[in-house]
């Protein structure tokens, strides 16, 4: 049976071994019971660097950000009851760790997002096209299911229980869109905490790297916002 007091952390890296070593040890300080790093691929240190420093590395070789979450989720210890996902380039504030978990294990929410518009944010942390993405997610979000978002950052937790009945079905950029609308749509107890954010410390960006992938990823959350929507409804009707 799953415990709330147990905490997975699941981490998505490819090529961070400047901070994958740093990202696993400091979800250990914040209390992660298991880290779990998803490697899509590393052709650097990344792999060892977080093996050393603790964490449970399993391999996805299929690119696509839903694809890695989904096969952190997949090696999860089964009695695991509140799931962490933070990214592997050390720009999540991992002192805001309990500000995430701690709604949960309390009772009062089974899905927290950590915004990184709002809290402390170092220059330069964030893209134009990424503050933009995030305020228009949130506000469509809201309009369409009533649930208040600022951003669409990865840095989040859920009750695994929850996650279980979101049926969630993205394997690329789309997964964390996905996350906060079948939450709003599902009724889950969902809030939004300040984390801020660091700038990277190690690797490229796979999304916001240029206005070219930017552009690619926004057309696929715009694509997958309309596509979600429309299967959300099918959904409800049944």
């Amino acid at each position: 049976m799953a415990d709330l007091a147990l905490l997975s952390a699941i981490v998505p890296a490819l090529d961070e071994e400047t901070a994958i070593a740093d990202v696993v040890a400091g979800l250990r300080a914040q209390g992660a019971d298991e880290v779990i790093v998803v490697d899509g691929g590393s052709r650097d240190a990344t792999v060892a660097r977080a093996e050393a420093a603790g964490a449970r590395v399993i391999a996805e070789r299929r690119r696509g950000y839903g694809r890695a979450v989904r096969a952190g989720i997949a090696a999860a210890r089964a009695d695991a009851g509140v799931l962490l996902f933070v990214d592997g380039d050390g720009s999540d504030r991992l002192e805001a760790v309990p500000d995430l978990v701690g709604p949960i294990r309390r009772g009062e929410a089974d899905f927290v997002h950590g915004s990184r518009i709002l809290g402390p944010r170092e220059p330069g942390a964030l893209s134009p096209q990424q503050i933009a993405a995030g305020h228009v997610a949130g506000r469509l979000v809201r309009l369409a299911y009533g649930v208040d978002f600022t951003d669409m950052s990865p840095f989040r937790a859920i009750r695994r229980d929850s996650l279980d009945r979101l049926g969630m079905r993205e394997e690329t950029y789309g997964w964390n869109l996905e996350m906060l609308m079948r939450a709003a749509a599902a009724g889950l107890r969902c809030r939004e905490v300040a984390a801020g954010q660091r700038t990277r410390r190690g690797g490229a960006s796979k999304v916001s790297g240029d206005w070219r992938v930017a552009s690619r990823a926004a057309w696929v959350i715009g694509r997958t916002f309309l596509r979600l929507c429309l299967a959300l409804r099918r959904e409800a009707k049944r």
